[in-house]
């Protein structure tokens, strides 16, 4: 078998199926395992037990999946075309632009399939299995060792084209010649460590997530740190801060991949448009969307944190109110924070 020219047949069956880059890494990873266990023993991954639970078996990829020779590492990009609102405290609702269009782990994982079924057709039966942030994987550090990108200051994956990408895993008892790494393009900026607003990135390439925007209103089950709470502004699922400040994604290209497109005007929609919604509504209008998994009383808790660093209008005033006796517990004392900061700013 010519790997070499197998390895090429990928790249080409990859960027058939829509990806933007496919890489191939070693499957040693055991020079990253020491700065993996560091980051768990400081307690950094916050209330994602899971992450302390799998421990190094995120740096072992032949102990995942038994035979791993190498990583099969693809990029599928989603960034929206058109205008973006601005992150801060104003009516209008912030949500992550991932988390906007579909859920990216079916479209991701269905092409990765596809993948793996070309290259058997290919060469036989052969061992593999497919990984979309499903399984303790390192996916960034495969990535930059697959040649797709650098690890950025803020810890993720970045290219000269920008950050706003998907990754995808396919790991393989393949021998096929690996891509050399990335080189890093950052140099002297730290935009991103600078207008993080809690500021989680607490060195260049450290991230503390029990800081960080993005778990504090996806991961994060309980009650939000109240220190931070005036700090999340209008961020009510997830946080783009730093890749939007980032030099680099001055190049990135929309994604023409109609799954990724803002669903039921989330791109546009009002906090108060957000918290007004029943259950039943908020099921049915997230269905397929990444942002159901956390619930109907996160997405309140999110919200009312938001409408507490948002103007103090009659209208924010009264939804709050209405809210004020929710049957959960964790609802009410955000609703509650809410209202008793606007009364603190109107005294």
């Amino acid at each position: 078998m010519d790997y070499a020219a197998l390895v090429q047949r990928i790249r080409d069956w990859g960027r058939s199926l829509g990806f933007q880059a496919v890489g191939i890494a070693d499957a040693d990873l055991a020079a990253a395992e020491p700065r993996l266990l560091e980051w768990l023993a400081q307690g950094r991954h916050g209330e994602m037990e899971y992450m302390a639970r799998h421990g190094a078996l995120r740096a072992r990829p032949a102990e995942l999946k038994p035979g791993t020779l190498r990583v099969i590492s693809c990029r599928l990009d989603y960034a929206a075309g058109g205008s973006d609102r601005e992150p801060g405290d104003g009516p209008a609702a912030y949500i992550a632009r991932y988390a906007r269009g579909r859920d990216y782990h079916r479209v991701l994982r269905a092409r990765l399939q596809r993948l793996c079924d070309r290259i058997e057709d290919e060469v036989g039966s052969f061992g593999y299995r497919v990984f979309t942030d499903s399984a303790p994987v390192m996916e960034v550090e495969l990535a930059v060792r697959a040649g797709i990108g650098w690890r950025g200051k803020h810890t993720l994956l970045l290219d000269r084209t920008g950050s706003w990408f998907f990754l995808g895993e396919v790991y393989t008892d393949l021998p096929l010649p690996p891509d050399v790494p990335a080189e890093e393009h950052c140099g002297s900026c730290s935009r991103c460590i600078d207008v993080c607003p809690t500021q989680a990135i607490v060195a260049p390439y450290q991230l503390d997530a029990r800081r960080c925007i993005s778990y504090l209103t996806i991961e994060h089950k309980s009650a939000i740190p109240e220190e931070l709470r005036p700090l999340i502004g209008n961020r009510v699922y997830g946080c783009d801060d730093c890749q939007l400040i980032c030099p680099w994604n001055r190049f990135a290209q929309p994604s023409d991949e109609a799954d990724f497109q803002p669903r039921h005007g989330l791109d546009r929609a009002t906090m108060l448009e957000l918290f007004g919604w029943t259950q039943a509504e908020f099921d049915e209008r997230l269905a397929g969307s990444p942002i159901r998994r956390i619930g109907y009383e996160r997405w309140l808790r999110n919200l009312a944190v938001g409408l507490g660093n948002a103007p103090g209008t009659p209208e924010v005033l009264a939804a709050l109110r209405a809210r004020a006796d929710h049957p959960s517990a964790l609802v009410r004392e955000h609703v509650q924070w809410a209202l008793s900061r606007h009364e603190a700013l109107a005294a």
